[in-house]
């Protein structure tokens, strides 16, 4: 049976001080020991994440932290790796062990406002001598934060924990959009059109593949699945056409044009950017693709970290098309990885995947520091439909984001 991506998972992060029972309150929940665990104050140096199912809070993934109160240079860089962990969690646990609250927890709790993290104040070592009364609460924090006394140690308070932790679940991860079987109608055929090329596992589809599929099946929709060779074919072996053609981005021009014009038609990867983030917002950012300029500064921005393969989309393809788009060559710059903070400098655009392996609360992070530092973002699979003069097509499944997209594409700025 295939795991729940991390992506899907619902993201819960462990803060606090050093010594305060942080990773045994973690192998307490997990029922294992995942987290080293010792009386030596700084064990956990770097993040540490354990995959698992929680009753009724259901996949999930957990996150160890070093403790804030880290000394010395060492300790800033674990502080700092402790608040990158922070930007990318659905929701925390501020750990004391019972009896503290000092600057450090009002710091940490002031952050996690500050990004608007929902967060239990939870009271560790509730079986100490000279534990902090159950129900206490420290002055100055928000009422809306649950306090909980729990022992990772004798198990208090562990079952109350996770009812207190499934009020905190956000809307956004309670309820994730549709990826495509709303765009169906009953009974509805998606064609998905999957080129076999290098960027491809063996024996395996990409992700967002494999996700629209089984979307399809939740749905009770049919698909069927073929490369770009075979797609003529299929289409006319057809008793109807399909109500919806979906394709891998890199084949987005062939599979325009032997794709009728009254089927409509889209990619994973704008699929994706709709399932992962703000689409008409990522619509608008790609219009200003189309106001570049040689020796502008992109930054084409990718979640995961690969090895980068000899026709590698984000190194390879995508600079060659938008250097195309440009009319010239781009400054452009690439980052990689589930740790990001904010965006250096104001760029003329960032290009973003399409961010499988991130949580929508991640994506919907970068794309909220994105408009903060004014740089328009948009996605992969915009960016290619795009450069390939396609994407008006790409988005009419989607009206909202068409508009949005045209709007931007008229607005006065747009002739600069």
């Amino acid at each position: 049976m295939m795991e729940v991506p991390k992506g899907l998972r619902l993201h819960i992060a462990f803060f606090g001080n050093r010594n305060v029972g942080k990773s045994s309150l973690l192998n307490a929940l997990a029922g294992q020991n995942v987290a080293i665990v010792s009386d030596t104050p700084g064990t956990t140096t770097d993040p540490v994440e354990k995959t698992l199912e929680i009753a009724r809070l259901g996949p999930v993934v957990l996150l160890d932290t070093a403790g804030v109160d880290d000394e010395g240079a060492l300790g800033e860089q674990r502080v700092e790796r402790t608040l990158q962990v922070m930007r990318r969690v659905d929701m925390a646990l501020l750990v004391t062990d019972g009896a503290g609250w000092g600057e450090h927890e009002a710091w940490l709790a002031g952050h996690l406002h500050k990004l608007g993290i929902p967060f239990a104040l939870v009271r560790n070592k509730a079986d100490m001598p000279g534990a902090t009364a159950a129900g206490s609460r420290p002055a100055g924090l928000d009422p809306s934060v649950p306090v909980i006394s729990v022992s990772a140690r004798s198990g208090q308070g562990l079952d109350e924990l996770c009812d207190v932790m499934l009020a905190l679940v956000p809307e956004r991860a309670r309820k994730e959009p549709p990826l495509l079987n709303d765009l169906l109608p009953p009974d509805g055929l998606a064609v998905m059109v999957v080129p076999i090329d290098t960027g491809a596992p063996q024996g395996r589809l990409i992700l967002p593949q494999v996700q629209a599929i089984r979307d399809c099946l939740d749905g009770e929709k049919l698909s069927l699945v073929v490369t770009n060779t075979e797609l003529s074919a299929a289409l006319n072996s057809l008793k109807r056409p399909p109500d919806l053609v979906v394709c891998d981005s890199q084949a987005v021009h062939e599979v325009n044009r032997l794709t009728p014009s009254g089927i409509p038609m889209t990619t994973f990867s704008i699929l994706m950017a709709r399932f992962k983030g703000d689409l008409s917002l990522l619509a608008r950012g790609a219009a200003a693709l189309k106001r570049l300029k040689p020796g502008d500064d992109i930054l084409i921005q990718e979640a995961c970290s690969h090895h980068p393969q000899k026709d590698d989309i984000g190194r390879i393809k995508l600079p060659r098309l938008l250097c195309k788009l440009a009319g010239g060559e781009l400054n452009i710059f690439v980052v990689a990885g589930k740790e990001f903070t904010f965006y250096p400098q104001p760029y003329k655009a960032v290009v973003h995947c399409g961010g499988c392996v991130i949580t929508r609360g991640q994506m919907l992070a970068r794309i909220r520091a994105a408009a903060a530092s004014g740089c328009p973002i948009t996605n992969y699979g915009m960016a290619i439909s795009m450069a390939q003069g396609v994407l008006q097509r790409t988005l009419s499944p989607f009206p909202e984001a068409l508009r949005a997209f045209e709007e931007e594409l008229a607005a006065p700025h747009g002739a600069d």
